[in-house]
């Protein structure tokens, strides 16, 4: 008896030292996020100078300077020396302007979803933690929002590293219900996706947070399948989907980050899915790891079609992330993925670079990144890298549409 007291009295003082160093991380993290953005600070995207705002709508630097002068589409910035530069958001005005002016060309200055164009929902998986899962989504959002595509990110980890990224910090900016559990959630507390989504300061990508409220979804779910709730709404499986089709209208493509684990979440979200990214990092441990998932996810998807659903996903892709070219392991990896799983391994690697990780520190992308922050040509590598891997997934998404 003296020794189960004893057991329940250091379970309990580790309970408290446990909560006692959450608090005060959390404390601290709101600290450092006040410190780079004060409360009265939102996150902001940099402008485009004429030459890359250019190159984004697909026109001559000589064109916009013209268009400029003649006093169409957006005013740029100009600085004292006479430089111009756009904003996102005007850069998509610029896109609407040629649009509008050649519209037997517009598809290619606007790139949105044409009647018949069914929403392309991307989920990144795998449940290896340091597979890259977020970086990966993030990138791939900002790509597409660059390019000209509506685009909906969902953070589905209970971590939020996504929700962070994008300047929200989780577990203070977001009250009961506003993550996609709120719209998933089993109860008469659930709320449209369209009241849950945020607007981001990249123009034309909006986010669902995410934070620890999620993981209410794991418990209620046995709880919900146990006392056989009726009706197609009520099927786990068919949540995450049936919240995102309800704001479809709206985008064009919708990239989930999905938690590092095979739960109901992010089965929800591969039943959701038209396409699956699998992230893996080229190391021994993170492909037994990643077989392993594989085998599971298998069959959790023949559960799911026992109980009525259907998994028809226009393109499953391995994403090798982290990747060091020079590195001979890595090379063999690499190279029996490629054996094994032929065209379904992006020619593309993610090469690892110290420019990702640097830009991270400060919660911003690449693609974010102020230019002179970092070398030029370590920038210029990474960036070539990451787009070449988003621009081989964005033609994958084409192919579905059925466009050249």
């Amino acid at each position: 008896m003296l020794q189960e007291n004893n057991d329940l009295r250091i379970k309990r003082s580790s309970d408290a030292r446990i909560a006692n160093h959450a608090k005060r991380l959390s404390e601290q993290l709101q600290m450092l996020s006040e410190r780079m953005f004060p409360p009265t600070a939102q996150k902001s995207l940099r402008t485009f100078s004429s030459t890359e705002a250019a190159a984004l709508v697909g026109v001559s630097d000589g064109f916009l300077r013209a268009l400029s002068l003649e006093g169409k589409g957006p005013s740029p910035d100009l600085s004292d020396s006479g430089r111009r530069s756009y904003s996102l958001a005007q850069v998509n005005e610029l896109r609407q302007y040629m649009a509008a002016a050649k519209p037997k060309d517009a598809v290619n200055y606007l790139p949105h979803r044409r009647r018949g164009e069914k929403l392309q929902t991307i989920a990144v998986a795998n449940f290896k933690g340091g597979s890259a899962k977020t970086t990966t989504t993030i990138y791939l959002a900002q790509y597409l929002a660059l390019h000209g595509y509506r685009v909906l990110a969902v953070d589905l980890d209970p971590q939020a590293s996504l929700t962070s990224l994008f300047g929200i910090q989780p577990e203070f900016d977001l009250g009961d219900g506003d993550t996609l559990y709120g719209a998933i959630r089993y109860d008469d507390k659930k709320r449209p996706l369209k009241d849950i989504i945020r607007k981001t300061y990249f123009d034309g990508l909006d986010l669902v947070p995410g934070n620890l409220e999620l993981m209410e979804f794991e418990h209620d779910t046995p709880t919900a399948i146990h006392q056989r709730k009726t009706g197609a709404q009520e099927i786990f499986f068919r949540r995450v989907g049936l919240a995102l089709a309800s704001v479809e209208d709206d985008y064009d493509i919708v990239v989930i980050d999905c938690p590092p684990q095979l739960g109901y979440l992010t089965l929800g979200a591969v039943c959701a899915a038209t396409a699956l990214l699998i992230t893996i990092h080229p190391q021994m441990v993170d492909v037994a790891s990643m077989s392993q998932f594989l085998l599971m996810t298998s069959d959790l998807m023949s559960v799911v079609r026992d109980f009525g659903g259907e998994l028809n996903h226009d393109f499953i892709r391995y994403v090798v992330t982290r990747h060091e070219p020079s590195d001979g392991p890595q090379a063999q990896i690499v190279g029996m993925l490629r054996s094994l799983f032929g065209e379904e391994v992006l020619t593309s690697t993610a090469v690892k670079s110290t420019a990702i990780a640097d830009a991270g520190l400060t919660k911003q992308t690449l693609y974010e990144l102020p230019k002179g922050q970092i070398s030029r040509k370590t920038y210029d590598r990474a960036v070539e890298a990451i787009d070449a891997v988003n621009s081989e997934i964005l033609a994958e998404v084409q192919k579905v549409w059925e466009r050249s």
